[in-house]
């Protein structure tokens, strides 16, 4: 089992940018795929990335291409999700991740991880 932390969520403007990250602590960091997920008022829980366990290549949502980037560091166990461009629709509670499954596919799907953190609140004004 994986316990993960959120930070760096809060209130923005329109346009800025914030940087979630993600600490993990348990077993080996590296073996597990992250992912970011994102749940707004009133709306379903959606997928917005996921960066592999191996190769670390990345996937992202459509509504997020070009302005979000997923990134991980090994050594220090951390997740990162990089927002820039945001909309007062990327209001939510942003929760990240892990699971162990390798195909691409299926990390886009929230039933495929196991682990989860508690959520940080971001908040996007116009």
């Amino acid at each position: 089992q994986v316990q993960l932390v959120e930070s760096g969520g809060g209130l923005v403007q329109a346009g800025g940018s914030l940087r979630l990250s993600c600490a993990a602590s348990g077993r080996t960091f590296s073996a597990y795929a992250m992912g970011w997920f994102r749940r707004a008022p009133g709306k379903e829980r959606e997928f917005v990335a996921v960066i592999r366990q191996i190769g670390g290549s990345t996937l992202y949502a459509d509504s997020v291409k070009g302005r979000f980037t997923i990134s991980r560091d090994n050594a220090k166990n951390t997740v990162y999700l990089q927002m820039n461009s945001l909309k007062p629709e990327d209001t939510a509670v942003y929760y990240c991740a892990a699971t162990s499954a390798l195909h691409l596919t299926i990390l886009t799907t929230a039933t495929s991880y196991r682990d989860w953190g508690q959520g940080t609140q971001v908040t996007v004004s116009s």
